[in-house]
């Protein structure tokens, strides 16, 4: 015998949720990747840090890698390293999501930053990473996708959108301030942009299950 079922009465519309209360602001600790005598990233860096400090979505804190001249080579935690690596460590690991400050040097970055990469592991694990960098013509765009390549094997993610500064010393003043800052504040807003939301993504995917588990 055949039977039919009655149609079933349409759903009332699903009434659209309350928006998420505000989260927290994400801790980003931005690394100053150059040592080098004379160098130029603090002026690039302090035009960094107001673009960051500007933000109620962000928290900055500074790891220099100039400041770091006591981490050997090696790899070896004597007391001098053990001793350079407390501060750095802790801001590191703390950390919701980076900003590393890259210059160019032959065709790569420095042995300082990679020095300063290589001593963590798990305090780069499951968290974004912003690139900035500057240099001459290049604009430090190959020490950036260099970086890319270290980043994934430490599990970390590379935002895509990045700010260069092409011949920087010509593009800020004697003062420090950018001559023609649109095209750059621009390139800042949008590289922010998606740190804050893969920050916000992966903080909130490792609060439900831990990452590696």
């Amino acid at each position: 015998m055949n039977t039919t079922t009655a149609p079933t009465a349409p759903t009332a519309p699903t009434a659209p949720t309350e928006p998420t209360a505000p989260t927290e602001p994400l801790k980003v600790t931005l690394v100053i990747g150059s040592n080098r005598h004379g160098r130029f990233g603090p002026v690039v860096a302090d035009w960094l840090l107001t673009h960051l400090r500007d933000r109620a979505d962000l928290l900055p804190r500074v790891v220099d890698v100039a400041e770091t001249a006591t981490l050997p080579t090696t790899l070896a935690r004597g007391p001098e390293a053990t001793a350079a690596l407390t501060d750095i460590t802790e801001k590191l690991a703390s950390a919701d999501a980076f900003v590393v400050l890259t210059p160019e040097y032959n065709h790569s970055f420095p042995a300082g930053l990679k020095n300063l990469i290589d001593w963590h592991f798990t305090e780069w694990q499951a968290k974004p990473v912003a690139l900035v960098s500057y240099g001459g013509l290049a604009g430090g765009l190959r020490a950036v996708e260099h970086l890319r390549q270290v980043f994934a094997e430490l599990h970390a993610v590379t935002v895509r959108d990045t700010v260069s500064f092409h011949n920087a010393g010509a593009a800020f003043d004697d003062e420090g301030h950018l001559k023609d800052p649109t095209a750059a504040d621009a390139a800042a807003k949008s590289m922010l942009d998606q740190l804050v939301w893969w920050g916000r993504a992966l903080r909130e995917a490792k609060e439900r299950r831990p990452y590696g588990s």
